[in-house]
């Protein structure tokens, strides 16, 4: 495989956080406050902690509403990146190609509870099952065991490239890698699972309930940034009052697209 180590080289693994303000459920979502900081701002310093990940990037949208992600990068020395609003996968691929990674992480801005030690891990089986593609969790119909919010994919650049270019469906191209595992046997795919089946609990930031749910969370962490996703789950399973904040959301699924009324330019 391309991406194998050769002796002396260690790939360069760039993890991509996709970002933009024209969510339909909570429009602006990524800026908002949480805990004295950004969502977006919180999750990137998160990332940063991953030990497999040399460099994290935000990619966002040409689209003129996603100016101010632009510019909240811009005045903490995150490195963004400009690309396509419906073709997700074309944003990735232009993103990557520009940041020289071998191995691409995918990541969305709507999980600022992100656990560093989950993306190595997710990382390292990419590595060690020599795969072209790993993850923690797969979206509806298939299974998940962790929470989702920690949802962390990884890639070859190769695999991407191969999905870029024959990727054709729409909901392809919007969620960015399911030409990778929709149909078994196309690529080498490995997926981690935790020891519980905890796939129910909803920790990301989707819905206003959502958003209140991760307030609390944040509040009772102290408004610190440096906790684990289990340290999340003893606070979380501490308090049964936490999961029915945001019970009755329903989690999209990997056939649910978006018809975008602006214009990509």
């Amino acid at each position: 495989m391309t991406w194998q180590l050769k002796e002396f080289h260690m790939p360069e693994v760039v993890a991509i956080i996709q970002a933009r303000m024209s969510s339909t459920r909570l429009p602006g979502k990524v800026l908002l406050d949480l805990g004295g900081r950004s969502v977006l701002s919180r999750m990137v310093e998160r990332v940063k902690l991953a030990r497999r990940v040399n460099r994290v990037v935000v990619a966002t949208t040409v689209d003129a509403s996603d100016d101010p992600i632009i510019a909240a990068c811009q005045a903490e020395g995150i490195d963004v990146f400009r690309g396509s609003l419906p073709d997700v996968l074309d944003r990735y691929y232009q993103a990557a190609k520009h940041y020289h990674a071998e191995i691409i992480v995918r990541l969305t801005a709507d999980c600022p509870l992100i656990d560093p030690d989950l993306i190595d891990q997710t990382i390292e089986a990419l590595f060690e099952q020599q795969a072209d593609f790993s993850c923690n969790r797969l979206p509806p119909p298939f299974q998940r065991t962790y929470p989702i919010g920690l949802d962390v994919e990884a890639c070859t650049f190769s695999a991407l490239e191969r999905a870029w270019h024959e990727a054709s469906e729409k909901r392809q191209r919007e969620h960015v890698l399911p030409y990778l595992y929709e149909e078994p046997g196309r690529f080498k795919v490995v997926q981690l699972n935790y020891s519980r089946d905890l796939g129910s609990l909803r920790w990301t930031l989707d819905t206003p309930e959502d958003y209140v749910l991760l307030k609390a969370l944040i509040q009772r962490l102290g408004e610190r940034n440096d906790f684990t996703w289990l340290d999340v789950l003893e606070v979380f399973e501490a308090d049964p009052a936490l999961a029915v904040i945001n019970q009755n959301i329903h989690h999209k699924t990997m056939f649910d697209v978006e018809e975008h009324q602006t214009k990509d330019n």
